[in-house]
């Protein structure tokens, strides 16, 4: 994914030159068609018909397969965090049941975990700076396991170690889940194909138009209605990014982090 450099452009900005192009290959379908009937007066001047309609609805069918994808993986980032909030908060539970010095050691590196977590989804889609914060977070976490390690060497720790064990080994475990989900984006190759698939549609429309008129309000509806549609699947792919974000539910490690300054 880091060498997708399209992935960093935003949604809008590949969306208003997507639209242009409908609109142009629409034109120059309907050109072909008119240049060609000039040439050959007898060419069937009917449209398509059953050809340009199977197109439209194979694009249609990727367009709403795409747009499934896309928020099938948007939730579940969403839920992902969800469960990284609870499995913090969790651990961060657990640090009561030791004594209050170590249980203060622990709070200080869960103030500079949670740092690094909101951090890791503020510095956006910059893949460099995602990774310092996950080095970051996982330096911290691995401090916070060393030190659980070692107070369980104490005979009168089992009960804190039984509880905190299994809470930071989820903790640390769903960062990896996180990140993974981050990078599970809609494969390239579809959206190259539907992309593809939409401006030969596009071509096959103009081409296909009746009479010696294209319709101005027709063609630039089709092209805008599925712009946006493309517009949506590529806005749910990157969460991190545009109108539609996870910043709502990302509040929740905010909220966390608020909460232990108080």
């Amino acid at each position: 994914m880091e060498n997708y450099i399209f992935y960093q452009v935003p949604a809008i900005y590949l969306a208003i030159p997507f639209f242009l192009l409908m609109i142009v290959f629409n034109w120059l379908g309907f050109t072909v068609k008119k240049n060609q009937i000039k040439k050959f007066p007898d060419t069937d001047r009917s449209g398509l018909g059953p050809t340009e309609a199977s197109l439209l609805g194979l694009m249609a069918l990727l367009l709403s397969f795409s747009f499934g994808m896309s928020a099938s993986k948007f939730d579940t980032r969403r839920q992902v965090i969800v469960l990284e909030a609870n499995d913090i908060g969790t651990a961060m539970l657990r640090t009561d049941l030791y004594p209050d010095s170590i249980r203060d050691q622990f709070r200080n590196d869960f103030k500079n975990y949670l740092d690094a977590r909101i951090a890791y989804y503020n510095v956006g889609d910059d893949f460099k700076k995602i990774e310092t914060e996950l080095i970051k977070s996982d330096s911290i976490s691995g401090r916070i396991w060393q030190r659980a390690a070692a107070f369980s060497h104490n005979p009168g720790a089992l009960i804190p170690t039984a509880q905190m064990v299994p809470a930071l080994n989820a903790m640390i475990d769903i960062v990896t889940t996180r990140e993974a989900g981050r990078k599970n984006l809609v494969p390239r190759l579809i959206l190259i194909i539907l992309t593809l698939l939409t401006w030969m549609s596009s071509f096959l429309a103009g081409y296909g138009s009746k009479g010696d008129e294209r319709s101005k309000v027709l063609v630039i509806t089709f092209a805008l209605m599925t712009t946006l549609a493309l517009y949506l699947v590529i806005e749910l792919d990157r969460p991190r990014q545009g109108l539609i974000n996870l910043n709502s539910t990302e509040k929740l490690l905010i909220d966390m982090r608020v909460n232990m300054d108080k």
